[in-house]
């Protein structure tokens, strides 16, 4: 999930490490996690106040949690991160509820004129390599996978909510009439 209409998610509240209050973070957008951040947890804003730990497996104490059993009672809990406070991004760059929902259109093959739908973005996921677009085919069937890299991804409208995708290199263009399978 990735948040409510105010907050977006950092993540969740996982187990305590440590004997401070700290925790670490399951499911974790690191960016948001920074020191100092107002994040909100369980529906009361709490300050970032320790920030130790990987990009990956980041640890974090939040204002007001002195102890591993305060910990336990939040664990499993949402981290919420007030829009207004997150960080600019670079041009490029897109936060992942920003894609959730974008409708994924192929251009047409050269020649040809439109676009064809491919699918809504479900979700970002981070692969080893790169991020990708996790798009539910139009009409069902599997899932498509789409690189966030610049040969795959021709162009992102967030406003329009359209991602427009190169289907031929992603191996997407059915044949032109005449040619082989």
């Amino acid at each position: 999930m990735a948040g409510d209409a105010t907050g977006i998610s950092a993540g969740r509240v996982g187990r305590p490490h440590g004997l401070d209050g700290s925790c670490h973070v399951t499911h974790p957008t690191a960016r948001l996690l920074a020191l100092g951040m107002a994040a909100s947890v369980a529906g009361e804003r709490r300050e970032i106040v320790r920030r130790a730990g990987t990009e990956a497996n980041p640890i974090v104490r939040l204002e007001g949690i002195e102890d591993r059993d305060a910990v336990e009672r939040l664990r499993g809990e949402e981290i919420l991160i007030d829009r207004g406070e997150m960080p600019e991004l670079e041009d490029g760059e897109f936060w992942a509820h920003e894609l959730e929902g974008c409708t994924v259109l192929a251009a047409a093959r050269e020649g040809a004129t439109g676009e064809r739908v491919l699918g809504v973005v479900r979700r970002l996921i981070e692969l080893p390599s790169c991020e990708a677009l996790e798009v539910e085919a139009r009409g069902g069937g599997e899932l498509l996978l789409v690189p966030m890299v610049k040969d795959a991804v021709r162009g992102v409208d967030v406003q329009r909510r359209q991602i427009e995708v190169d289907a031929a290199f992603l191996d997407l263009v059915p044949p032109a009439s005449g040619d082989a399978d």
